[in-house]
């Protein structure tokens, strides 16, 4: 077992190990003193996981219940979690009981912000399934949900209360979805480890993946400790976020998934750069390699201009600009606020 403490306001500890999941109800407990567990989950993982979760929570002595709603991202709505809400009440659910979020990027941002929200706030517990919650969406507190207007416009900061990373889930992950996660741990490899990045060129993702877990949580960790609410550095890990979640609007959340939009958006976002001598020449292809190594989109299908117009309203927004995240080489990185009014120039559209 790889065990990872966070040291946010309230610190909680990053378990990694094969079969943990059936160990969930043991790990929730050391945590919690709760009478009630609500695992909540999508049509896709339930099936799979539940049964050995609820069963390990009730054998630890928590009366469980399961909220499943349909899967996919265009559910990440106020609508779904107005649903939850509703099983918190008709299922007893007070201040001192849990939610347990079992399931990928969009399972746990929702279970995490119902569980923020609900009676001002209950304890929650991460159970990801996919690579791409494993080494970020799980970890560092962001919750929240989409609007048409935008992706996850709101939300809360929200840490759980321990996070369980059972590598034996990826097993049931269809490949497409576990290409999704590695646009996420390129983007790690970019902005914080060429070491990374380069292990990434030279081996192949799936015979090393309890080392990219490990080593892309750990990065993520290092962030989030010194910028727990977003505030500052922790900006850099919107890196390939900006075009992302703009190529994502576009596609109204459906037909590109989030860690392809962000490899993506990192993509188009360093070949700019690069034309302009920001970012060490060579980068982009190097990242384009890495896209087509682990089969991810490499051309848009839409317009610089659109995907530029479709930042607008990006959460990223600050005072009358849009910071956005560049390379100076593979894994260093900094914060660039582009004013609002020079978006346009600045990428010449």
């Amino acid at each position: 077992m790889k065990t990872i403490e966070l040291k946010t306001g309230r610190p909680y500890n990053i378990f990694i190990e094969h079969g943990i999941i059936k160990d969930t109800g043991k790990y929730v407990r050391q945590v919690s003193s709760a009478l009630r567990a609500v695992i909540v989950s999508d049509s896709n993982v339930a099936p799979i996981y539940s049964p050995a979760v609820k069963a390990s929570l009730e054998e630890n002595g928590f009366e469980t219940s399961l909220f499943v709603f349909e899967a996919g991202e265009e559910r990440k709505r106020l609508s779904t979690i107005e649903k939850m809400y509703d099983h918190f009440f008709e299922h007893n659910i007070t201040r001192t009981d849990i939610i347990v979020a079992l399931g990928g990027g969009v399972t746990g941002d929702m279970a995490g912000f119902a569980a923020a929200s609900y009676l001002r706030g209950i304890d929650f517990v991460q159970i990801p399934t996919t690579l791409l919650s494993q080494v970020d969406s799980s970890v560092g507190g962001k919750t929240g949900v989409d609007l048409p207007s935008g992706k996850n416009l709101v939300g809360a900061f929200w840490q759980p209360r321990v996070v369980l990373i059972d590598p034996d889930t990826l097993s049931t992950l269809p490949g497409h979805f576990f290409n999704d996660g590695m646009g996420e741990v390129i983007k790690y490899g970019c902005i914080k480890s060429r070491a990374l990045f380069e292990r990434l060129e030279k081996e192949n993702a799936g015979d090393i993946i309890d080392d990219i877990i490990y080593e892309s949580v750990c990065i993520k960790r290092d962030v989030v400790e010194h910028d727990e609410r977003d505030t500052g550095d922790r900006a850099i890990l919107n890196f390939g976020h900006t075009f992302g979640h703009a190529l994502e609007k576009l596609h109204n959340y459906s037909g590109i998934t989030h860690g392809e939009a962000v490899a993506l958006g990192a993509l188009i976002l360093t070949r700019i750069t690069e034309e302009k001598g920001i970012t060490e020449a060579g980068t982009s292809r190097r990242i384009l390699a890495l896209l087509e190594k682990y089969n991810m989109p490499t051309a848009a299908d839409f317009s610089l201009s659109e995907i530029v117009a479709a930042t607008r309203g990006d959460k990223k927004s600050s005072g009358k600009g849009l910071n956005f995240i560049f390379l100076r080489e593979l894994g260093t990185c900094f914060i660039n606020k582009i004013p609002t009014d020079k978006l346009s120039e600045f990428f010449c559209v």
